[in-house]
């Protein structure tokens, strides 16, 4: 974490929630510890009343979990049908996160906590997803957004196919990934998906966001059926991770405190 993770305080607060968790910047923790850095966050502001963004049909918690814990879970989706498949004893709100809308939608200042996993890659205008998170998140709120970053191959690659051949193509390779699979893909577009500060400061500052933490991770599994570019992509991952390049990182969170 060398770069720009200038902030004091709350920042200096949520860093160390991150290192006692045992941050290390590979892909893999960033999908293991993604529930437990929410649960710490948690823990620690007290923060009760969550909006789980594009949960869709696979929340974070189930409802016995957030009883258990004490959470006010609402979820947010932009699509009937993903959200039909979640189960029951949640809220629930159908809106476009980035629609102007958005706030009135889900209340002004409801939430402690905000957070989405693969999302943000989707949204096309993510400056009006974050106005619209701030408008939604109570005084010294906190929004956590977990999204892949470019300019990682596999991202490129994405953005530059049609998507009618990069949906082949991962399907091919991933059948998960098939619209009647566990993990449907959707067109994705990469908007603000960096994890450099210089790009998204003034994006989050404009949002209403005080303070935050960028975390980077480098690596991913895109290549694992592929003798010989696997080997190669995941030596290029390690040197970019220990030279800190986060032009070429894969994943990032933004934790942000409004």
């Amino acid at each position: 974490m060398t770069e720009a993770l200038q902030h004091t305080s709350t920042a200096d607060d949520i860093r160390q929630i991150v290192a006692d968790l045992g941050y290390p910047a590979n892909w893999q923790w960033c999908w293991d510890n993604y529930k437990a850095t929410i649960l710490a966050l948690s823990r620690a502001r007290g923060l009760v009343r969550h909006l789980e963004i594009g949960a869709g049909r696979d929340p974070l918690f189930q409802p016995s979990e957030a009883a258990e814990l004490g959470l006010d879970i609402t979820l947010n989706d932009i699509s009937a049908h993903e959200l039909s498949l979640a189960p029951s004893g949640y809220g629930k709100m159908l809106c476009d996160i980035a629609a102007p809308d958005a706030p009135d939608a889900l209340g002004r200042g409801q939430y402690d906590l905000a957070y989405c996993r693969m999302v943000m890659e989707h949204v096309p205008d993510v400056a009006a997803m974050w106005r619209n998170i701030g408008a939604a998140l109570a005084p010294n709120g906190v929004a956590l957004a977990f999204f892949p970053t470019l300019y990682a191959p596999p991202y490129v690659l994405n953005a530059l196919m049609p998507e009618k051949l990069s949906r082949t193509l991962l399907e091919a390779v991933f059948p998960e990934r098939k619209p009647d699979g566990d993990d449907p893909k959707f067109p994705a577009h990469y908007n603000y998906c960096f994890s450099r500060d210089d790009k998204l400061a003034p994006m989050l500052r404009a949002a209403g966001f005080s303070d935050w933490v960028i975390l980077p991770f480098w690596g991913y599994s895109y290549f694992s059926k592929f003798p010989g570019v696997r080997e190669l992509d995941a030596a290029f991952n390690r040197l970019a991770e220990r030279r800190d390049w986060r032009s070429v990182s894969s994943f990032a969170y933004i934790i942000a405190c409004k």
